[in-house]
Parts: structure tokens; sequence; C-alpha cells
């Protein structure tokens, strides 16, 4: 991710009511624009949030996924690549700009530049902000890290990777997710 100073100062009321597309908040002084996503990681965040849309229709789970949508977490607001969101609390929330808490389920799709402390220190963020699982997929290696408060799972290409708390029996293949 790229850090930008913010065009002006910009508390987080305002930023709430008016969030900035790409653009997470992480203090009044320091916003982070994202980067761009390549063909490969764009085709991966679409797949992911089709396979998650799907499986939660034909499950009968319900609920919505979300891609590059705000929520607030522990003093922050972040805009995860793909997010699920479950009926009750899209029921509780309607239409939002900013989620007021972390996505129950949330996939960070992980490029070659970003710096690996980072993306652990926002995982543990969505971990203390109500997000109860974290997919973190790293294209390049082709690797899924699955992330709970509790476990961590590293699948590799002949594997499954599955949701362990959120969107119950939900599984893709590696292969299928990265290729």
């Amino acid at each position: 991710m790229l850090s930008v100073a913010a065009p002006s100062r910009m508390p987080l009321k305002l930023f709430l009511q008016e969030p900035l597309d790409r653009t997470e908040w992480v203090s009044v002084d320091h916003l982070v624009e994202k980067q761009a996503m390549t063909a490969k990681t764009g085709r991966i965040q679409a797949r992911l949030a089709r396979y998650w849309g799907n499986y939660q229709e034909s499950s009968g789970q319900g609920g919505e996924v979300y891609t590059e949508t705000h929520c607030q977490t522990v003093g922050r607001v972040r805009c995860p690549d793909v997010a699920y969101l479950p009926p009750d609390l899209v029921e509780q929330y309607g239409d939002f700009k900013v989620l007021p808490q972390s996505f129950p389920l949330i996939a960070e799709i992980v490029s070659p530049t970003d710096e690996m402390e980072a993306v652990f220190l926002k995982v543990q963020e969505y971990l203390v902000s109500g997000c109860q699982e974290v997919w973190l997929i790293l294209p390049e290696s082709q690797w899924v890290l699955l992330v709970t408060a509790d476990q961590q799972q590293l699948r590799g290409l002949q594997d499954e990777a599955q949701t362990m708390k959120t969107l119950p029996g939900f599984k893709v293949a590696v292969q299928t997710l990265l290729a």
C-alpha cells in the first residue's frame, strides 16, 4: 500500500460521512491509498467474491458479499478486498457508507509490494474489531493463509481452502481460486 498525506487534516467523523474510494483512514494525518490491482489480483478478487456470493445464495445462508467496502476497526477505517456480511448484520446495518465494525469474513489479496508485517498487523486489527476469519491470499507464492483468533491454516495448490467460522461449509480448491 502507498501512504499518502491527507489533502488536509481529515477527522474520522468527516471520513465516515464521506469515505474516499480505495482509501483507508489510519489517523487524522495519515490516509492509505490502496494500490490498483493487477489483472491477476483483480481476477482473484472477482472470482472469490463470485464464489462466496454463489455459495451464500445456493446454501440458503443469505447475507451479502462486498468488494473494496469500508469498515471500521479499532481506531481506523479499512477497505478489505472481499468481505462477507451475514444476513442479521445486513438487516441491522442496511445501506451503510462505512460498516461500524469489521466484516465477519474478510479476504485480502497480498501483492508482492505489501510489507508482510503490516499485513499481519491489519489481520490482528480485523480480528479485534469483530472479524471472525481472515483469508490472506498470496498469488505469487500460491498460498492461502486462513486466520482466526485461535487458529491458522496454510493451504497450497494441492489443497482446499475452507471457511472455519463464517459462511459454514464453503470450500474451494486453491488451484481453482488462484488459476
